[in-house]
């Protein structure tokens, strides 16, 4: 699974001096485990005709209620613009970009000078998202720093920031921030890496002390190893300063206030999430993080009402919760411009109850996608301190002395013991001592060595914990152009050396040869389809853990429903489909849980969907029973011993209508030929009843390598041919008949010839025949490659078959 992140090259400047290109970048981050799915500009294109312009004086148009009429210096020496405007977010002396008649902003759209609502408009005050700046369309671009009124807004901001949309592996967690990326730029080109300084600082304590804002600070969740918290009056709650705003917004992010930008900042430069409460909105000045109870509600930032489940954890006051921990906050203590107090936290959470908590209640934030990826503990004073400072330079205020801490960090940095000789072996070339030591080091592991190393690698850094690991970032640092090429020592493989593959590719051209037309159908079904089918120990067997849609929430236990499916659309289209086959995977109970099977299944229609000048012949079981012994006969599949037996089946199978032969865990193999159930096929609104079949395999009797075909010369000598007519029980089956004859004829044959073949051609009942019995003729065929066969040996042949028939059967010859 891919995680992704936004890095701006001018931000990531701030950490590692980059004298690369963008496009040297693009090809950069891949060999440091890091896709580049896209490269975005931040500044605005070249814009002429748009410049920097002072409010004058703003007042009420006369026929609008909600316009303006605003007179706009735009430059020294040039009369004032008379511009009427929709925005309500400025006042007179704020500076805003103005595009004056002939601009042509981005999207296309023409500055002129026109009337609107009969009052003249010589321009346009712009918002941040009509000049390609960010996606703020509220209200005007107020220039907080005053440049000078004329200057171009090419000026202002002078260069486009290229952002790159990056996406991650799920353990590379450290890298979802600024200074994570630029760690790894500064490791690929060797530089020094600038971690920011921070000077905020105050003594560690358990419990807040009686002039702190916090009265206490607790833990009752196990999902919570470390909570940390700091208090800082008198802050003055406003916009952000330009060179923040642009910070943020380069990323995709919205100023909201000084504040709440700051903690934005800080997670977006170190990849730690941070969260302000208003302190006055804390009842009884207590934090506790607990578990959620059952059916508790909190109205999150995005002003949704949520209910949360008990698995969920919250930071709550003495009456309510405040925090959807590492998700979201809510309405009741958030930072507004009222706030003059400020409580700030910094956590570790245990990353699977957030991202399970963000899964259940269908909503990830910038926080929760961190959290779930595990932070750096060790680390989150850090962020918090150079969170305060930046409150404390935008915002003002005074840092309370105390930073309350509860619980502890749950790991810190790990040491691996490691031999040089193994990174060498692992890799396949040779590789210097001090080389492989130098591409640690420049990741700011620690190496001390000896006889064997001793690789300390800083918490950050989660997922290194095995010295194959260390191999691997040893590999990537160093470079992988750096592995010599070696040729593949190896057959090309393709997918038609695959037994499973060459099966299928004939058992697709049997079918097609028999007029069937192949489809495929969607692998996940629905469960009351799978119940109907199956009953529901199969349903209950196969159902998903995590379903995409409502209807697709069951694996298929076998491909006939979807071929119904299709014939029931076509048929509702008066399309001439008449026979369709699939070839796909199926899933069935087996001894230690579901078994994969390969599926090999048509349906026939039994009616036809058009008018005919001329009835064909249709469909029977019969049929349906000629085209799975073709199937079988083509793909090399033997037929379970004992044929095709007539069966019951209350769920897929008219009774009476159907057969099959063989069973998956005895045989391998299984085949069900027959007459779908009328009451599914009627639930398909499908016109009259449908004939199918379905063979199953398990797909080890395919692997097995298939035995070498021998190929036999037809007799050249004459057959001798016999008639046998016997009387047998009316239920028995006629195949059951014709295999005793057959091995009758196999023991009788004489020396030198043998029973070719026994086959029914009638079967009789009425006049001359018993009630309760059938006549059952059999023809049988002797032959020899040797001669021609004498009348006298066959005779032989023939009464002996009696005579075994006699001795192991009931039948009675017919006279």
């Amino acid at each position: 699974m891919l995680i992704s992140v936004k890095a701006s090259i001018e931000w990531l400047r701030e950490y590692v001096d980059l004298e690369a290109s963008t496009n040297e970048l693009v090809d950069v981050f891949p060999m440091l485990g890091m896709e580049v799915e896209g490269v975005e500009d931040s500044g605005p294109p070249p814009l002429d005709n748009v410049v920097v312009g002072e409010v004058i004086s703003r007042d009420q148009h006369p026929e609008a209620d909600r316009l303006s009429v605003c007179k706009v210096k735009v430059g020294e020496g040039i009369p004032e613009a008379n511009i009427v405007c929709g925005a309500t977010n400025f006042e007179p002396g704020d500076r805003v970009p103005v595009a004056l008649p002939g601009a042509k902003l981005p999207g296309g759209f023409k500055i002129k000078k026109s009337k609107l609502r009969g009052v003249t408009s010589e321009g346009m005050m712009c918002s941040s998202k009509e000049l390609s700046l960010g996606d703020d369309h509220d209200g005007l671009l107020i220039l907080r720093e005053k440049p000078e009124i004329g200057t171009p807004i090419n000026q202002v901001f002078p260069d486009a920031d290229p952002t790159f949309d990056l996406e991650l592996t799920a353990n590379r967690g450290d890298c979802l921030g600024h200074l994570g990326i630029a760690r790894e730029l500064a490791a690929h080109y060797d530089k020094a890496l600038r971690v920011p300084e921070v000077k905020s600082d105050a003594p560690t304590v358990a419990t807040p002390s009686g002039d702190n804002l916090l009265s206490g600070v607790s833990i009752s969740s196990s999902n919570c190893k470390l909570y940390c918290a700091w208090t800082i009056r008198g802050v003055k709650v406003g916009p952000s300063p330009d060179w923040l705003r642009n910070r943020l917004e380069a990323v995709g992010l919205r100023s909201i206030n000084n504040v709440v930008d700051a903690t934005n900042f800080v997670l977006m430069e170190t990849g730690h999430p941070l969260h302000a409460f208003d302190a006055k909105k804390i009842a009884g000045s207590e934090i506790i993080v607990r578990d959620a109870n059952a059916d508790e509600t909190i109205t999150t930032l995005d002003e949704e009402k949520r209910t949360l489940e008990e698995s969920m954890m919250v930071i709550a006051d003495a009456e309510k919760p405040l925090v959807v921990a590492g998700v979201m906050g809510s309405v009741d203590a958030e930072v507004d411009e009222d706030t003059k107090d400020l409580v700030l936290e910094a956590a570790w959470f245990v990353p699977g109850n957030i991202r399970g908590t963000a899964r259940k209640l269908g909503l990830s934030t910038d926080s929760s996608h961190r959290f779930a990826r595990d932070v750096d503990p060790q680390r989150i004073r850090f962020a918090a301190r150079r969170a305060i400072d930046l409150i404390l330079e935008t915002a003002g205020g005074e840092l309370y002395p105390e930073e309350v801490q509860v619980g502890e960090p749950p790991r810190g940095d790990r040491t691996i013991e490691i031999c040089p000789s193994f990174v060498r072996e692992r890799c396949g070339y040779e590789a210097e001592d001090e080389r492989i030591g130098k591409a640690w080091l420049r990741l700011g592991f620690e190496v001390e060595k000896g006889d064997k190393w001793k690789v300390t690698v800083p918490s950050f850094r989660s997922e290194v914990d095995r010295p194959i690991d260390l191999v691997e970032e040893f590999v990537r640092i160093d470079g992988t152009s750096q592995i010599p090429e070696s040729p593949v020592a190896c057959e090309a493989i393709s997918r038609e050396h695959s037994p499973l593959f060459t099966f299928s590719e004939k058992a697709a051209d049997i079918l097609v040869g028999q007029g069937f037309r192949e489809c495929c159908n969607y692998s996940l079904r629905d469960a009351r389809e799978i119940e109907a089918w199956h009953g529901k120990e199969t349903t209950d067997a196969l159902a998903l853990a995590n379903p995409l849609t409502a209807e697709h929430t069951h694996l298929r236990a076998s491909l006939l429903p979807g071929l119904l499916d299709t014939l029931a659309h076509n048929q509702r289209n008066q399309n001439d489909l008449r026979r369709v086959f699939e070839i796909g995977r199926v899933l069935r109970d087996g001894p230690k849980g579901n078994m994969e099977l390969l599926s090999v299944a048509f349906a026939m229609l039994s009616k036809h969907t058009a008018r005919e000048w001329k009835e064909e012949a249709t469909p029977d079981f019969h049929e349906a029973k000629r085209c799975a012994h073709r199937l079988l006969a083509a793909t090399g599949i033997s037929m379970p011993k004992g044929g095709i037996k007539a069966m019951k089946d209350p769920l897929t199978w008219q009774q009476d209508h159907a057969g099959r032969a063989g069973e998956v865990l005895i045989n391998r193999v299984e085949l069900s030929v027959g007459y779908c159930k009328l009451a599914l096929s009627r639930a398909k609104e499908l016109n009259g009843p449908i004939i199918g079949a379905e063979l199953l395999i398990d797909p080890v009797v395919i692997s097995k390598k298939a035995k070498a075909v021998k190929f036999q010369a037809f007799g050249s000598f004459p057959p001798a041919l016999k008639d046998l007519a016997l009387v047998v029980d009316e239920e028995v089956p006629a195949e059951t008949v014709r295999r005793a004859v057959q091995q009758a004829a196999e023991k009788a044959a004489g020396k030198g010839f043998a029973a070719d073949r026994v086959n029914i051609f009638d079967v009789f009942t009425g006049q001359g025949v018993e009630k309760g019995k059938k006549s059952v003729a059999c023809g049988i065929c002797f032959r020899s490659d040797e001669r021609t066969l004498e009348d006298k040996e066959v005779n032989s042949a023939f009464d002996e078959i009696q005579s075994i028939l006699a001795e192991s059967t009931d039948y009675k010859l017919r006279s």
